[in-house]
């Protein structure tokens, strides 16, 4: 049964989704800090260079994490939107109310031609 949001109603399912797409952007945003921490604080740690640049590591890696959660997050889709986030049969650069009318295949006058 769902849990009612917001004047919506979301499905175990799509509960779910979320929660998939949260620990993936988690996760990859930690792999991501580990990666720019090593990148630039293993130098610091293996020529012997001054603590500074090991502070710069950590926010570096601080801002790598934040960036990759957000940047992964914003793009799941919500409901009532497409996979890219655009309302559902909206072409870039038009509004959705000239779609009406127009024909569902390309070539035809009608649906059922």
């Amino acid at each position: 049964m769902g849990k009612r949001i917001a004047g919506t109603t979301r499905g175990d399912a799509e509960r779910d989704a979320v929660t998939v797409e949260i620990g993936f952007a988690v996760l990859t945003g930690a792999l991501a800090a580990a990666l720019v921490y090593g990148v630039i604080a293993g130098p610091a740690w293996y020529f012997d260079l001054p603590d500074a640049l090991r502070s710069v590591a950590a926010v570096a890696a601080c801002l790598a994490f934040a960036a990759r959660v957000v940047r992964v997050l914003w793009r799941f889709p919500r409901p009532g939107r497409g996979p890219t986030g655009r309302l559902r049969g909206q072409l870039p650069g038009r509004r959705p109310d000239t779609l009406a009318g127009q024909p569902s295949q390309p070539g035809r006058t009608s649906p059922d031609s």
